[in-house]
Protein backbone atom coordinates (compact mmCIF):
# COMPACT_ATOMS: atom_id res chain seq x y z
CA UNK A 1 0.00 0.00 0.00
CA UNK A 2 2.74 2.57 0.51
CA UNK A 3 4.23 1.74 -2.50
CA UNK A 4 1.23 2.48 -4.02
CA UNK A 5 1.26 5.72 -2.32
CA UNK A 6 5.01 6.58 -3.33
CA UNK A 7 4.12 6.01 -6.93
CA UNK A 8 1.05 7.78 -6.81
CA UNK A 9 2.23 11.16 -5.13
CA UNK A 10 5.27 10.78 -7.47
CA UNK A 11 2.95 10.95 -10.55
CA UNK A 12 0.71 14.14 -8.81
CA UNK A 13 4.21 15.89 -8.80
CA UNK A 14 5.03 15.04 -12.04
CA UNK A 15 1.32 16.54 -13.49
CA UNK A 16 1.90 19.32 -10.88
CA UNK A 17 5.62 20.02 -12.64
CA UNK A 18 3.98 20.02 -16.29
CA UNK A 19 1.42 22.03 -15.17
CA UNK A 20 2.86 24.63 -13.72
CA UNK A 21 5.46 25.15 -16.54
CA UNK A 22 2.49 25.00 -18.90
CA UNK A 23 1.21 27.76 -17.24
CA UNK A 24 4.41 29.98 -16.68
CA UNK A 25 4.67 29.48 -20.70
CA UNK A 26 1.28 30.44 -21.28
CA UNK A 27 1.80 33.29 -19.40
CA UNK A 28 5.13 34.76 -20.56
CA UNK A 29 3.39 34.07 -24.02
CA UNK A 30 -0.07 36.07 -23.31
CA UNK A 31 2.34 38.58 -21.37
CA UNK A 32 4.12 39.18 -24.58
CA UNK A 33 1.10 39.69 -26.48
CA UNK A 34 -0.52 41.91 -23.94
CA UNK A 35 3.12 44.05 -24.25
CA UNK A 36 2.99 44.42 -27.33
CA UNK A 37 -0.13 45.64 -28.07
CA UNK A 38 0.23 47.87 -24.86
CA UNK A 39 3.40 49.56 -26.57
CA UNK A 40 1.20 49.19 -30.02
CA UNK A 41 -1.58 51.58 -28.33
CA UNK A 42 0.72 53.78 -26.51
CA UNK A 43 2.17 54.02 -23.15
CA UNK A 44 0.23 51.92 -20.70
CA UNK A 45 -3.55 52.23 -21.73
CA UNK A 46 -5.48 51.89 -17.76
CA UNK A 47 -1.78 51.52 -15.93
CA UNK A 48 -2.63 52.06 -12.34
CA UNK A 49 -6.53 52.66 -13.21
CA UNK A 50 -9.18 51.04 -10.94
CA UNK A 51 -12.75 51.74 -9.78
CA UNK A 52 -13.92 52.36 -6.80
CA UNK A 53 -16.21 49.73 -5.22
CA UNK A 54 -19.16 50.50 -3.01
CA UNK A 55 -21.50 48.20 -1.49
CA UNK A 56 -24.14 48.69 1.33
CA UNK A 57 -23.95 46.17 3.91
CA UNK A 58 -27.29 46.62 5.48
CA UNK A 59 -29.10 45.90 2.15
CA UNK A 60 -27.65 42.60 1.86
CA UNK A 61 -28.52 42.20 5.34
CA UNK A 62 -31.39 42.98 4.77
CA UNK A 63 -31.70 40.89 1.27
CA UNK A 64 -31.06 37.41 3.47
CA UNK A 65 -33.05 38.60 5.93
CA UNK A 66 -36.02 38.37 3.27
CA UNK A 67 -34.89 35.29 1.68
CA UNK A 68 -35.15 33.68 4.51
CA UNK A 69 -38.24 34.80 5.64
CA UNK A 70 -39.67 34.11 2.30
CA UNK A 71 -38.77 30.85 2.30
CA UNK A 72 -40.50 29.55 5.04
CA UNK A 73 -43.76 30.64 3.91
CA UNK A 74 -46.46 28.42 1.78
CA UNK A 75 -45.55 27.92 -1.45
CA UNK A 76 -48.51 30.20 -2.71
CA UNK A 77 -47.40 33.17 -0.09
CA UNK A 78 -43.77 32.55 -1.30
CA UNK A 79 -45.09 33.20 -5.23
CA UNK A 80 -46.74 36.38 -3.93
CA UNK A 81 -43.87 37.74 -1.69
CA UNK A 82 -41.35 36.47 -4.42
CA UNK A 83 -43.41 38.77 -6.89
CA UNK A 84 -43.59 41.80 -4.96
CA UNK A 85 -40.40 41.47 -4.03
CA UNK A 86 -39.14 41.83 -7.77
CA UNK A 87 -41.29 44.85 -8.31
CA UNK A 88 -40.49 46.56 -5.57
CA UNK A 89 -36.46 46.21 -6.75
CA UNK A 90 -37.29 47.42 -9.82
CA UNK A 91 -38.94 50.42 -8.07
CA UNK A 92 -35.83 50.79 -6.29
CA UNK A 93 -33.05 50.41 -9.21
CA UNK A 94 -35.28 53.23 -11.34
CA UNK A 95 -34.85 55.27 -8.70
CA UNK A 96 -31.10 54.92 -7.99
CA UNK A 97 -30.94 55.32 -11.67
CA UNK A 98 -32.97 58.83 -11.53
CA UNK A 99 -30.83 59.73 -8.26
CA UNK A 100 -27.56 59.16 -10.31
CA UNK A 101 -28.19 61.73 -12.99
CA UNK A 102 -29.31 64.09 -10.98
CA UNK A 103 -25.91 63.64 -8.77
CA UNK A 104 -24.15 64.05 -11.96
CA UNK A 105 -25.89 67.47 -13.21
CA UNK A 106 -25.22 68.42 -9.74
CA UNK A 107 -21.77 67.59 -9.92
CA UNK A 108 -21.44 69.54 -13.50
CA UNK A 109 -22.78 72.94 -12.05
CA UNK A 110 -20.45 72.71 -9.24
CA UNK A 111 -23.19 72.15 -6.67
CA UNK A 112 -22.88 70.24 -3.08
CA UNK A 113 -24.80 66.83 -3.26
CA UNK A 114 -27.14 66.28 -0.34
CA UNK A 115 -27.08 62.71 0.65
CA UNK A 116 -29.84 60.61 1.17
CA UNK A 117 -28.60 58.55 4.49
CA UNK A 118 -28.07 60.88 7.36
CA UNK A 119 -27.38 58.04 9.59
CA UNK A 120 -23.37 57.78 11.27
CA UNK A 121 -21.82 55.38 8.40
CA UNK A 122 -19.43 52.64 9.39
CA UNK A 123 -16.72 52.42 6.22
CA UNK A 124 -15.36 48.60 5.77
CA UNK A 125 -11.89 47.90 4.19
CA UNK A 126 -10.66 44.19 3.83
CA UNK A 127 -6.98 43.58 3.93
CA UNK A 128 -5.44 40.22 2.78
CA UNK A 129 -2.02 40.17 3.30
CA UNK A 130 0.65 38.64 1.47
CA UNK A 131 5.12 38.91 2.21
CA UNK A 132 5.24 41.94 0.38
CA UNK A 133 1.53 43.40 1.44
CA UNK A 134 0.65 43.93 -2.30
CA UNK A 135 -2.80 44.99 -1.24
CA UNK A 136 -1.08 48.11 0.54
CA UNK A 137 -1.61 49.65 -3.18
CA UNK A 138 -5.25 49.34 -2.98
CA UNK A 139 -5.55 50.02 0.69
CA UNK A 140 -3.98 53.98 -0.16
CA UNK A 141 -7.03 54.49 -2.72
CA UNK A 142 -10.15 53.36 -0.22
CA UNK A 143 -8.44 55.34 2.45
CA UNK A 144 -8.22 58.56 0.32
CA UNK A 145 -11.39 58.07 -0.73
CA UNK A 146 -13.07 57.88 2.86
CA UNK A 147 -10.81 60.54 3.95
CA UNK A 148 -12.69 63.13 1.61
CA UNK A 149 -15.99 62.59 3.19
CA UNK A 150 -15.80 61.01 6.64
CA UNK A 151 -16.40 62.59 9.64
CA UNK A 152 -15.26 62.03 13.74
CA UNK A 153 -19.49 60.52 13.96
CA UNK A 154 -18.66 57.87 11.03
CA UNK A 155 -15.78 55.28 11.54
CA UNK A 156 -13.59 52.68 9.51
CA UNK A 157 -13.10 48.73 9.94
CA UNK A 158 -10.69 47.40 8.53
CA UNK A 159 -11.41 43.47 8.36
CA UNK A 160 -7.61 42.30 8.97
CA UNK A 161 -6.18 38.93 8.15
CA UNK A 162 -2.63 38.64 7.71
CA UNK A 163 1.06 36.79 9.47
CA UNK A 164 3.59 39.53 8.01
CA UNK A 165 6.03 40.22 5.89
CA UNK A 166 8.26 43.00 4.30
CA UNK A 167 9.18 45.66 6.87
CA UNK A 168 8.77 48.34 3.90
CA UNK A 169 5.56 46.87 2.77
CA UNK A 170 3.32 46.73 6.06
CA UNK A 171 5.36 49.91 7.55
CA UNK A 172 3.67 51.65 4.74
CA UNK A 173 -0.20 49.70 5.27
CA UNK A 174 0.39 50.77 8.90
CA UNK A 175 1.00 55.02 7.89
CA UNK A 176 -2.52 54.45 5.93
CA UNK A 177 -3.98 53.29 8.96
CA UNK A 178 -2.43 56.01 10.68
CA UNK A 179 -3.99 58.70 8.41
CA UNK A 180 -7.47 57.44 9.78
CA UNK A 181 -6.17 58.18 13.09
CA UNK A 182 -4.71 61.71 12.40
CA UNK A 183 -8.11 63.00 10.28
CA UNK A 184 -10.15 61.58 14.14
CA UNK A 185 -11.99 58.96 12.53
CA UNK A 186 -12.54 55.79 14.60
CA UNK A 187 -10.72 53.13 13.76
CA UNK A 188 -11.77 49.14 14.72
CA UNK A 189 -9.73 46.59 13.73
CA UNK A 190 -11.54 43.26 13.35
CA UNK A 191 -9.16 40.13 13.31
CA UNK A 192 -10.87 36.83 12.30
CA UNK A 193 -7.93 34.55 12.00
CA UNK A 194 -4.09 36.05 12.61
CA UNK A 195 -2.33 39.59 12.77
CA UNK A 196 1.09 38.74 13.25
CA UNK A 197 4.36 40.42 13.17
CA UNK A 198 3.74 42.52 10.37
CA UNK A 199 -0.18 42.40 10.64
CA UNK A 200 -0.02 43.07 14.19
CA UNK A 201 1.93 46.61 13.18
CA UNK A 202 -1.31 47.26 11.34
CA UNK A 203 -3.93 46.26 13.72
CA UNK A 204 -2.23 47.50 16.72
CA UNK A 205 -3.35 51.61 15.19
CA UNK A 206 -6.80 50.94 15.85
CA UNK A 207 -9.03 52.57 18.42
CA UNK A 208 -10.07 48.93 19.48
CA UNK A 209 -9.05 45.86 18.42
CA UNK A 210 -11.61 42.92 18.19
CA UNK A 211 -10.38 39.32 17.57
CA UNK A 212 -12.02 35.86 16.84
CA UNK A 213 -11.34 33.80 20.29
CA UNK A 214 -9.07 31.67 17.87
CA UNK A 215 -7.29 34.05 16.12
CA UNK A 216 -3.46 34.37 16.75
CA UNK A 217 -1.77 38.00 17.52
CA UNK A 218 1.68 38.81 18.35
CA UNK A 219 4.73 37.83 16.80
CA UNK A 220 6.13 41.25 17.81
CA UNK A 221 9.33 40.21 16.01
CA UNK A 222 11.76 40.04 13.07
CA UNK A 223 13.28 37.24 11.22
CA UNK A 224 15.30 37.10 8.28
CA UNK A 225 17.46 34.23 6.85
CA UNK A 226 20.03 34.50 4.05
CA UNK A 227 20.96 30.84 2.82
CA UNK A 228 24.99 30.87 1.62
CA UNK A 229 26.52 29.08 -1.26
CA UNK A 230 30.15 30.19 -0.95
CA UNK A 231 31.55 26.37 0.38
CA UNK A 232 29.60 24.56 -2.57
CA UNK A 233 31.01 27.18 -5.18
CA UNK A 234 34.53 27.31 -3.84
CA UNK A 235 33.72 22.94 -3.88
CA UNK A 236 33.59 23.88 -7.73
CA UNK A 237 36.81 26.34 -7.72
CA UNK A 238 34.19 29.18 -8.42
CA UNK A 239 35.11 32.40 -7.24
CA UNK A 240 32.82 35.33 -6.35
CA UNK A 241 34.47 38.77 -6.56
CA UNK A 242 31.94 41.17 -4.35
CA UNK A 243 32.98 44.94 -4.44
CA UNK A 244 31.52 47.44 -2.80
CA UNK A 245 32.08 51.17 -1.49
CA UNK A 246 31.02 51.76 1.86
CA UNK A 247 32.28 49.46 4.58
CA UNK A 248 28.39 47.81 5.26
CA UNK A 249 27.27 48.17 1.95
CA UNK A 250 26.83 44.09 2.20
CA UNK A 251 26.67 42.73 5.52
CA UNK A 252 25.57 38.75 4.70
CA UNK A 253 25.80 37.58 0.72
CA UNK A 254 24.69 34.66 -1.25
CA UNK A 255 27.67 33.75 -2.55
CA UNK A 256 30.74 35.61 -1.23
CA UNK A 257 32.48 34.67 2.57
CA UNK A 258 30.40 35.75 5.00
CA UNK A 259 32.72 37.48 8.25
CA UNK A 260 31.87 37.74 11.79
CA UNK A 261 31.46 41.51 11.77
CA UNK A 262 29.12 40.93 9.06
CA UNK A 263 26.72 39.33 11.23
CA UNK A 264 27.03 41.58 14.15
CA UNK A 265 26.50 44.04 11.61
CA UNK A 266 23.66 42.64 10.13
CA UNK A 267 22.38 41.68 13.80
CA UNK A 268 22.85 45.08 14.98
CA UNK A 269 20.08 45.97 11.92
CA UNK A 270 17.85 43.53 12.98
CA UNK A 271 17.88 44.69 16.58
CA UNK A 272 17.37 48.13 15.50
CA UNK A 273 14.17 47.43 13.30
CA UNK A 274 13.35 45.59 16.41
CA UNK A 275 13.24 48.22 18.43
CA UNK A 276 11.38 50.75 16.26
CA UNK A 277 8.61 47.97 15.53
CA UNK A 278 8.43 47.79 19.55
CA UNK A 279 8.23 51.52 20.14
CA UNK A 280 5.64 51.85 17.38
CA UNK A 281 3.03 48.96 19.65
CA UNK A 282 4.13 50.83 22.53
CA UNK A 283 2.54 53.64 21.12
CA UNK A 284 -0.65 52.88 20.32
CA UNK A 285 -1.01 50.33 22.78
CA UNK A 286 0.61 52.23 26.29
CA UNK A 287 -1.19 50.07 28.33
CA UNK A 288 0.35 46.80 27.35
CA UNK A 289 3.63 45.33 28.60
CA UNK A 290 5.82 45.58 25.45
CA UNK A 291 8.98 43.73 27.27
CA UNK A 292 6.74 40.63 28.11
CA UNK A 293 5.01 40.47 24.32
CA UNK A 294 7.90 41.62 21.72
CA UNK A 295 9.69 38.14 22.26
CA UNK A 296 8.31 36.79 18.94
CA UNK A 297 5.72 34.75 20.68
CA UNK A 298 1.83 34.71 19.28
CA UNK A 299 -1.48 33.93 21.69
CA UNK A 300 -5.08 33.60 21.00
CA UNK A 301 -8.56 33.45 23.40
CA UNK A 302 -8.72 35.25 26.67
CA UNK A 303 -4.30 35.35 26.27
CA UNK A 304 -4.83 38.24 23.94
CA UNK A 305 -6.93 39.86 26.83
CA UNK A 306 -4.38 39.09 29.58
CA UNK A 307 -1.69 41.03 27.74
CA UNK A 308 -3.50 43.52 26.63
CA UNK A 309 -2.95 42.68 22.46
CA UNK A 310 -6.73 43.37 21.96
CA UNK A 311 -9.45 45.09 23.79
CA UNK A 312 -12.83 42.84 22.71
CA UNK A 313 -13.04 39.01 21.55
CA UNK A 314 -15.52 38.85 18.74
CA UNK A 315 -15.65 38.21 14.94
CA UNK A 316 -16.59 41.14 12.26
CA UNK A 317 -19.07 39.33 11.30
CA UNK A 318 -21.07 40.06 14.83
CA UNK A 319 -19.66 43.74 14.97
CA UNK A 320 -20.59 44.81 11.68
CA UNK A 321 -24.53 42.87 12.26
CA UNK A 322 -24.77 45.15 15.42
CA UNK A 323 -23.73 48.11 13.58
CA UNK A 324 -26.35 47.72 10.95
CA UNK A 325 -28.91 48.50 13.45
CA UNK A 326 -27.60 52.37 13.91
CA UNK A 327 -25.53 52.98 11.07
CA UNK A 328 -25.07 52.98 7.72
CA UNK A 329 -22.16 50.10 6.80
CA UNK A 330 -20.57 50.45 3.32
CA UNK A 331 -18.22 47.75 1.79
CA UNK A 332 -15.52 49.92 0.20
CA UNK A 333 -12.64 48.38 -2.20
CA UNK A 334 -10.63 49.38 -4.78
CA UNK A 335 -10.39 47.08 -7.80
CA UNK A 336 -7.36 47.82 -10.52
CA UNK A 337 -8.31 48.15 -13.91
CA UNK A 338 -6.92 45.20 -15.94
CA UNK A 339 -6.67 44.93 -19.71
CA UNK A 340 -7.92 41.63 -21.50
CA UNK A 341 -4.34 40.01 -21.57
CA UNK A 342 -3.71 40.38 -17.79
CA UNK A 343 -7.19 39.23 -16.94
CA UNK A 344 -6.12 35.61 -18.83
CA UNK A 345 -2.89 35.27 -17.72
CA UNK A 346 -3.83 36.14 -14.08
CA UNK A 347 -7.34 33.57 -14.78
CA UNK A 348 -4.79 30.74 -16.59
CA UNK A 349 -2.44 31.39 -12.79
CA UNK A 350 -5.55 30.94 -10.73
CA UNK A 351 -6.68 28.45 -12.23
CA UNK A 352 -3.04 26.33 -12.20
CA UNK A 353 -2.77 26.98 -8.31
CA UNK A 354 -6.49 25.68 -7.83
CA UNK A 355 -5.15 22.73 -9.02
CA UNK A 356 -2.44 21.89 -7.40
CA UNK A 357 -3.73 22.93 -4.25
CA UNK A 358 -6.69 20.44 -4.79
CA UNK A 359 -4.01 17.86 -5.77
CA UNK A 360 -2.03 17.96 -2.99
CA UNK A 361 -5.12 17.85 -0.68
CA UNK A 362 -5.47 14.57 -2.04
CA UNK A 363 -2.25 13.62 -1.96
CA UNK A 364 -2.22 14.33 1.84
CA UNK A 365 -5.75 12.73 2.57
CA UNK A 366 -4.90 9.95 0.27
CA UNK A 367 -1.95 9.38 2.97
CA UNK A 368 -4.31 9.42 6.15
CA UNK A 369 -5.05 5.80 7.41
Amino acid sequence: MSALLIEYGLFLLKVLTLLAALGIAVALVVGGIGSALSRGRGAGAGAGEGKLRIRKYNERLDDVRESLSISLLDPAARKQAEKDRRSRDKRERKAAKVAAKKARKQRGKGETITPDETRPRTFVLDFQGDIRASQVEALRREVTAILTTATPEDEVVIRLDSGGGTVTGYGLAATQLERIRGAKVPLVVCVDQVAASGGYMMACVSDRLIAAPFAMLGSIGVVAQVPNFHRLLKEWNIDVELLTAGKFKRTLTLFGENTDEGRAKFLQDIERIHAQFKEHVDRYRPTLSIERVCTGEVWCGDDVLEHGLADALGTSDDYLTRACEERAVLLVGWREKRGLMQRFSGGVEEAVDRFAVRMLDRLQRARLP
